[in-house]
């Protein structure tokens, strides 16, 4: 199986000038985080002789150091060196499911024409980290290509109705919105048709900055102008989520400061507040802690995959219900905050997904 990565590389130049600068972010956020640039060059695999000339090279670029010594604090960033780091953060958790999807057609082009033993199983789902997760599982056991693309909640059934992938990953709160989301995905379902895959559940709510500075601790501080708010895409499924929570507490989207702003995955959000740019943002808990974030929980949501029922006697899908049952898998879950698996691989009918929970 012919496997394909595409990273995003960053390269600095100056206007009238051909000459240009690539900087290493991961070399200079191993600094910001273990404050040793040993560290840093063994991460690299280079020479610390290596590392010092690059940073003094990027300096002399910049005119202005990233990096500086602190007597008793070891290496620190400079506030330039902070700031690519971030920018590169909120890079790569912009664009990483974009370049992950660019990848797996390329992947999907490739290996049509390659011998190869093994069988493929195409996932459409919103970018999270379980479904991640479940890939590099299957990845690391073998038998089993997984084609997976991260679109949104509803495009995923879209493309389970049209024909165009075997599992479509869906996500419902539990709670007062669950039958109001229901009756959204109502018209791509069939009851004798699909059949529902039990995943995890995942816990939703607001993102702020790590200590909580605001003093964030509901959804209603979001009308007050001084809290600088990021959105998720309007094509996401947590935004409608979000959309369908600031009616239900009566609140007026037009005074969020920020509303409009927006970015395409729960990571990238996450990001924008870890780096300053905003106050908070609302997504999955693991996200937040991924960038060191406070986490104020508002619900709780169930993640679960949708098949045709005929689907259910392929090998490819029963090897993918071995390892979502498998204890290598729900180790790696429970290991994740604010995931938990819930059945996982249980088979249901859809009567008895959207049945009332939590209600």
């Amino acid at each position: 199986m012919m496997r394909v990565t595409i990273e995003p590389a960053w390269r600095f130049t100056r206007d009238g000038e051909a000459h240009s600068m690539l900087v290493m972010l991961d070399f200079l956020n191993e600094i910001r985080e273990t404050g040793k640039i040993t560290r840093a060059a063994e991460s690299a695999q280079l020479s610390y002789r290596h590392c010092w000339n690059l940073i003094e090279r990027w300096s002399a670029y910049f005119n202005a150091p990233l990096v500086e010594r602190r007597r008793g604090r070891g290496t620190v960033l400079t506030p330039l060196g902070e700031k690519l780091v971030w920018a590169g953060q909120r890079l790569q958790a912009r664009l990483g499911p974009q370049l992950q999807n660019l990848a797996r057609e390329l992947e999907t082009e490739i290996n049509q024409i390659l011998p190869d033993g093994s069988t493929t199983i195409r996932m459409h789902a919103s970018h999270g980290f379980a479904v991640q997760k479940l890939q590099e599982v299957l990845a690391r056991r073998g038998g089993v290509n997984v084609d997976l693309r991260y679109i949104s909640n509803q495009t995923s059934l879209v493309s389970l109705a049209n024909g165009s992938c075997d599992l479509a990953g869906m996500h419902l709160p539990q709670g007062p919105l669950r039958a109001r989301s229901i009756e959204d995905a109502k018209p791509w379902l069939n009851a004798s048709e699909h059949r529902v895959i039990s995943f995890v559940t995942r816990e939703m709510g607001l993102m702020v900055r790590q200590g909580n500075p605001l003093r964030i601790t509901s959804l209603d501080r979001l009308a007050d102008p001084a809290v600088r708010f990021v959105n998720r895409d309007p094509e996401s499924g947590t935004r409608l989520l979000l959309e369908q929570l600031i009616e239900l507490h009566g609140l007026d989207r037009e005074a969020i400061n920020g509303y409009e702003r927006a970015e395409f995955t729960h990571a990238a959000v996450a990001a924008y507040v870890a780096s300053g740019m905003a106050d908070v943002c609302f997504g999955f808990e693991a996200a937040a802690r991924q960038f060191g974030l406070d986490f104020v929980p508002l619900l709780t949501e169930d993640y679960f995959f949708v098949c045709r029922k005929e689907a259910l006697g392929t090998d490819a899908l029963r090897q993918v219900l071995d390892v979502m049952r498998s204890e290598e898998f729900g180790t790696a879950i429970s290991a994740m905050p604010g995931y938990a698996v819930e059945d996982p691989g249980e088979i249901k009918t859809l009567a008895q997904m959207f049945a009332p929970h939590g209600e």
